[in-house]
């Protein structure tokens, strides 16, 4: 059973419109995520999703609507304290793992916590435990595989205690075995850590640990499941 945190929510959306010239992608899409629940926005191809994380990330510029993280409305800020709090605020994990193959594991998952200024090697040394990855802090990315790597990026988006995770088909790239054992692992710390945790995916199975699951078609949530065939 899901903590229930007396917190604002850590995640929480009003009234989100978004185009690209004539293709409205998304038509008044609202939620909230509270502190240690887990939420799956599922949906073809096609259907807003990333649109929504990215938006919901900060990192496209909103046309319409509200974006609130534990309980800050952040789309009203300017560019460099809307970083800033992204820093400290949100963990973010993508299909594609995104590390800097020229710093070390350890180094790839304190960059968060440097970003925010309070750079925490213990926190990081912890984190890369709890995925299986302790002694493999000085090895360099392109040694790791696919399912080591994405382990990594699980800890990079805890290392600041975010309120919020933000994940964007985080097992896409990876083989149903390792897909299933990243998303509960980063379903199970997050919750331990007590973030809200929003996964975006057209992946039923990943959507199944999540605490409830939002259908999103047209730029809007149905009550209707997507046909993910």
């Amino acid at each position: 059973m899901r903590r229930v945190s007396p917190l604002p929510p850590a995640l929480m959306a009003r009234d989100l419109q978004q185009a690209y010239g004539p293709l409205q992608v998304l038509r008044g899409v609202g939620l909230t995520v509270a502190q240690g629940e887990v939420v799956a926005v599922t949906g073809p191809s096609g259907s807003g999703k990333s649109t929504l994380l990215h938006l919901l990330g900060g990192l496209d510029t909103l046309q319409g609507g509200e974006v609130w993280w534990a309980g800050e409305r952040v789309d009203t800020l300017g560019t460099q304290v809307r970083a800033a709090r992204r820093a400290g605020q949100l963990g973010l994990v993508f299909q594609h793992h995104y590390l800097l193959e020229d710093l070390s594991v350890l180094d790839n998952v304190l960059i968060p916590t440097r970003l925010s200024g309070r750079g925490d090697e213990a926190r990081a040394r912890e984190l890369l435990a709890r995925v299986g990855l302790s002694g493999r802090e000085a090895d360099l990315p392109g040694v790791l595989s696919g399912g080591e790597r994405q382990r990594v990026a699980v800890a990079r988006a805890l290392a600041a205690r975010p309120a919020a995770v933000l994940a964007d088909e985080p097992t896409g790239s990876l083989d149903r075995a390792n897909a299933q054992g990243v998303a509960a692992l980063l379903v199970a710390l997050a919750r331990e850590e007590g973030a809200g945790v929003l996964l975006v995916t057209h992946d039923e199975r990943l959507a199944r640990h999540a605490d409830r699951t939002l259908h999103l078609l047209d730029g809007q949530f149905t009550d209707t499941a997507p046909d993910f065939a």
